[in-house]
This record gives structure tokens, C-alpha cells and sequence, in this order.
């Protein structure tokens, strides 16, 4: 049941990003920034995207409802804060011009502290799936760890307060849908089991090269 709400949610959230692109197309202003309707179109899609794989990924992992859950909510929290400053034309990061600004960054920072517990908890999950075939587990781990990676780069990002880690934090936070995924297709394919795992293996090493490029790239400004 946990998850399929949290399908639904995250329905509604990517929704909510194609939304505000509209909302841009049609009101125009600056794309970056730290007011524009970047953040609510690139947040409503990321999260929307990344909380289903969360809830499809925990599925499997046999995570517990608690941490879907959790995920859910802090994921709708972020976004919706996010849109909020959005449409009042204030910054949504770093602000503290008013109390409620204060609040509302705040409140940002403990659904990100959130979002990180529950991310370890998939991780957790992933190393403890004894249950599942070699490349499934191998997409998993992986998968889940490239998604602690990004969350380490949204750090250094709020840290820089907006740093210049946004291509890293990108591309490694899709490892955990692509590399499952690649799993799942394989699965329905006559390859046996060693040769899956030797696949997603490969698969994992070709992202790590990728994610190093990107910060390489970040690194090197």
C-alpha cells in the first residue's frame, strides 16, 4: 500500500515540474539564479522521478513501508517549499530575510537530513538483500551507492551555499533507476546469471568513469 501511494505522489510531483516549465515558458524570466522557476521545474521532476525508483528499488530490497514512507513525505515537503518561494519571487536556500524564510529553510534542511537517513537505510537494505540474484544485487548496491554519492554532493553544495557540484550531483543520482534497470531487462533475456552480473558489472564501471568525468569537469570549473 506504501508504495503505491508512493507512486501516486510521485506522479504528482513530476507533474508538478512539467507544470512549472509551462509556468516559464509562458512568464519568461531567468532560468538560473536563485530566483526562477528552475528550482521548482528540476525539483518536481528529480524527486518525482526519484521517489518512485525509491519505493521500486525498496520494493524489491524488501525495505520496510516505514522508510518509503518517510522518503515520501520529505520528498513532498522539498518540493513544495521549493514552490512556494518560487511563486512569492524569493530565494528557497540560504534565505533568512524574514522569519518565515528562516522557517522555511530550515525546514529544508531537516527534509534533506531526512532524505539522507532514508537513502542509508536503502543502502543498508542493499547489502543485506541476500535474497536476490548476483546482478540484481550487484544493480542495487551499486545503485544505492551512487545515490549516497549525489546526496554527498548536495552537501558540498549547500555547504558552498550553491557550490559548483550540480553536474555531479546529476548524474550520479539516476544510478539507481538505470542500474536495476539494466538488471530487470536482462532478466528476460537467455543470458545466465554469470553473464548478467558480468554485464551490470560492466554497466556499473562505464557510470563510475562517467561520474568521474563529471566531476572532473566540476572540479576543473
Amino acid at each position: 500500500m506504501t508504495s503505491r501511494v508512493a507512486y501516486r505522489v510521485a506522479a504528482v510531483l513530476f507533474l508538478s515540474g512539467l507544470f512549472h516549465l509551462v509556468v516559464f515558458l509562458v512568464a519568461g524570466g531567468p532560468w538560473e539564479g536563485p530566483v526562477s522557476w528552475r528550482k521548482p521545474v528540476t525539483f518536481g521532476l528529480s524527486f518525482g522521478l526519484t521517489l518512485a525508483t525509491y519505493a521500486w528499488v525498496g520494493g524489491f530490497l524488501r525495505l520496510r513501508a516505514f522508510w518509503v514512507g518517510l522518503f515520501t513525505a520529505a520528498s513532498v515537503l522539498e518540493v513544495a517549499l521549493i514552490s512556494l518561494q518560487a511563486w512569492r519571487g524569493v530565494p528557497s536556500h540560504f534565505n533568512e530575510a524574514t522569519t518565515f524564510d528562516t522557517l522555511v529553510t530550515r525546514a529544508l534542511t531537516g527534509g534533506g537530513v531526512t532524505i539522507v537517513v532514508a537513502v542509508v537505510a536503502l543502502a543498508v537494505a542493499a547489502l543485506r538483500a541476500a535474497h536476490l540474484t548476483r546482478s540484481t544485487r550487484l544493480a542495487a548496491l551499486v545503485g544505492t551507492l551512487s545515490l549516497v554519492v549525489a546526496l554527498a554532493f548536495g552537501g558540498l553544495m549547500v555547504a558552498e551555499r550553491g557550490g559548483s557540484w550540480k553536474l555531479s550531483h546529476g548524474v550520479a543520482m539516476h544510478g539507481v533507476l538505470l542500474l536495476p534497470l539494466l538488471a530487470w531487462v536482462l532478466g528476460f533475456t537467455t543470458w545466465d546469471e554469470r553473464r548478467r552480473t558480468r554485464a551490470v558489472g560492466a554497466a556499473s564501471a562505464g557510470y563510475a568513469v562517467l561520474l568521474g568525468g563529471a566531476v572532473a569537469v566540476n572540479a576543473l570549473g
